[in-house]
């Protein structure tokens, strides 16, 4: 009897185990910037309904190329950057940018995205060359 129970536990463990390794692995992560063009880097802004970007200050030099990205971790947000004329959403994830002065730019959601929306804010800075 015992001998029965062990096998009917052991085979559905052995179900689940390839079960979890078939469909519920998590994806491998895909290295963003392998497709980007030749000197150019990726710039992720990641965003989330703890109404803050991953990063407070995000840098680049002049003269850097750089593909700014908008990644939604949780909710549905945007980022405009009004002096560079940058918008973007989840219709339109990513611009690419060249800088050319040194200068502080304002990040800001622009999507209306609950009661701290209003100060999810952070920094680009472009540092001299």
């Amino acid at each position: 009897m015992h001998k029965w129970i062990m096998f009917i536990l052991f085979t559905a463990a052995s179900l689940l185990g390839v079960y979890l390794l078939t469909f519920a692995l998590p994806a491998k992560p895909v290295d963003e910037s392998a497709s980007l063009p030749e000197g150019m880097v990726l710039m992720k802004v990641v965003a989330s309904n703890d109404f803050v970007f991953d990063q407070p200050v995000y840098t680049a030099k002049v003269g850097d190329k750089v593909r700014l990205k908008l990644s939604n971790k949780s909710g549905i947000h945007g980022i405009h950057i009004d002096e560079l004329n940058v918008a973007l959403d989840n219709d339109h994830p990513e611009t690419d940018l060249e800088f050319t002065e040194p200068g502080e730019y304002r990040i800001y959601c622009s999507i209306p995205c609950g009661q701290g929306h209003t100060t999810m804010e952070s920094k680009l800075v472009i540092e001299a060359a």
